[in-house]
C-alpha cells in the first residue's frame, strides 16, 4: 500500500542548518564489513548514528550516498559518531548490523532497507530501545519508522514508461519488462507507475522480477525473453534502472539485437547508463538528485542525535506505508535523454566528463557538446 497526501510543494533542504562541524576519521573493520567516524571537536551534544545501507551492486550507494550523507552529517553533528555498514542485499545480515548498531548504543538508524517488509522486525526492535528510525529511499513497511526520505517512485515510473512510449513512436508495439527486486518495496512503485502508463498501449511479451536487482540475472532473463520471443519481435525494453541495463545491452548483442534500434530505459544515472545513453545504447535515464537525498537524512538524523526538533520545512509530505502516516520528505526526479543529458547530470556536476568520456565514449560526449 502506498497513499501519499502532499502537504507542502515539493522542497528541497538547505532550509535547515543545526550546527556547523568538521571531518571525520574513518576506522575499516573487516570482520563487519563496518565502519565508524566521529569528531574530536569540543562542546554540543554527542550521539551515535547509524547508516545502514542495503547493497553494492547499484554503484550509487557506496559512490554518493555514503560519502554524502557522512560528510552533511558530521557537518551539522561534529561530535556525534557515525556507524556504517552495507548488507549486500542480505536482509538476515542486515538486521544483524542493526542489532549490532543499537548494542553500540545507536540512538538513531538511517536505514535503506534490503526487504521493506522483513525489516519491520528492525525498526520494531529499535521502537523498543527508545531508537528512531528513518526509512531512507526505501519505505519500511508495517512498522512506525520515524520520518521517511524518499524520491517519488511511482513517478519514476511513469517517466520511464512515457520515455518508452515516446521512444516506440506509438501504441500497440512488443516490449519486454525487467524489474527490480520483488522484495524491495521500489521496485514494485517503480513497476506500479511504468505499467500505470503502458497499459493498454503496449503487449508485454515477457516480464521478469529480478533478484538482487542483480545485472547478471537481468543479462539471462533478456537472454531467455529473446528466445521466446524472437530477436525481431523486441520493440523496447523496460529495465528499472541502468545496472540490469547493462546485463539487458549485453543480452542484446549476444542475441542480435540492436539497442540502438530497440530503446531501453533506466535509473540512477550511473556512469555506465550515460555512456550508453551517449552512444545510443540505452534511450533514457532517470537522475535522482542523490545529495538533496542524503542531505535531508542527515539534516533530520544530526537533529535526531542532538535532541532537536527537525527543522521547519524539511518535512513536505506524509506516506501511508500500511500501519501509520509516516512524516516524509519527498524528491523530485528528472529524465534524462540525449537531449537534455549536458543540461542536467553534467550540469550538476553528478557525472564528470573525466568519468564519461573515455575511449569509445568520447566520440558521443563530443557530439553531444560535453568536453
Amino acid at each position: 500500500m502506498h497513499r501519499a497526501t502532499r502537504l507542502i510543494p515539493v522542497l528541497l533542504t538547505g532550509a535547515a542548518m543545526i550546527a556547523a562541524g568538521c571531518g571525520s576519521d574513518n576506522n575499516k573493520s573487516s570482520s563487519s564489513g563496518s565502519s565508524s567516524s566521529s569528531s574530536g571537536s569540543s562542546g554540543g551534544k554527542s550521539s551515535t548514528v547509524a547508516l545502514l545501507l542495503p547493497e553494492s551492486k547499484t554503484t550509487r550507494y557506496e559512490a554518493q550516498d555514503r560519502p554524502l550523507f557522512t560528510k552533511k552529517f558530521t557537518a551539522l553533528c561534529p561530535n556525534c559518531k557515525l556507524i556504517y555498514s552495507n548488507a549486500d542485499q542480505d536482509a538476515s545480515k542486515q538486521q544483524q548490523q542493526a542489532e549490532a548498531a543499537i548494542t553500540q548504543g545507536a540512538k538513531v538508524l538511517v536505514l535503506d532497507p534490503v526487504d521493506g517488509a522483513a525489516a519491520a522486525a528492525i525498526v520494531n526492535r529499535a521502537n523498543s530501545a527508545g531508537v528512531k528510525v528513518i526509512s531512507y529511499d526505501r519505505l519500511l513497511l508495517n512498522s512506525k519508522p520515524d520520518y521517511y526520505v524518499e524520491f517519488d517512485s511511482v513517478g519514476v515510473g511513469k517517466q520511464q514508461g512515457q520515455a518508452l512510449l515516446k521512444a516506440l513512436g506509438g501504441n500497440g508495439k512488443s516490449i519486454v519488462m525487467i524489474n527490480g527486486a520483488p522484495t524491495d518495496n521500489n521496485a514494485k512503485l517503480f513497476k506500479q507507475g511504468a505499467t500505470s502508463v503502458l497499459n493498454g498501449k503496449v503487449k508485454v511479451a515477457k516480464q521478469y522480477d529480478t533478484p538482487d536487482w542483480s545485472p547478471d540475472k537481468a543479462q539471462t532473463e533478456m537472454s531467455q525473453a529473446i528466445t521466446a520471443v524472437g530477436k525481431n519481435k523486441i520493440d523496447g525494453v523496460y529495465s528499472a534502472n541502468d545496472g540490469m541495463a547493462a546485463g539487458i545491452v549485453a543480452a542484446m548483442k549476444g542475441g542480435g539485437v540492436d539497442p540502438a534500434k530497440v530503446p531501453v530505459t533506466g535509473q540512477d544515472a550511473q556512469v555506465d547508463g550515460i555512456q550508453r545513453i551517449l552512444v545510443g545504447q540505452q534511450y533514457m535515464d532517470v537522475y535522482k538528485p542523490i545529495k538533496p537525498l542524503a542531505n535531508n537524512a542527515a539534516t533530520i538524523a544530526a537533529a535526531l542525535a542532538q535532541g532537536k526538533s527537525v527543522p521547519s520545512g524539511v518535512i513536505n509530505d506524509k506516506v501511508n506505508n500500511g500501519t501509520a502516516d509516516i512524516p516524509t520528505v519527498r524528491l523530485n526526479t528528472v529524465t534524462v535523454t540525449k537531449d537534455n543529458v549536458k543540461d542536467t547530470v553534467f550540469k550538476d556536476g553528478f557525472v564528470t566528463p573525466a568519468q564519461v568520456c573515455t575511449g569509445p565514449y568520447a566520440a558521443g560526449c563530443k557530439e553531444a557538446g560535453i568536453s
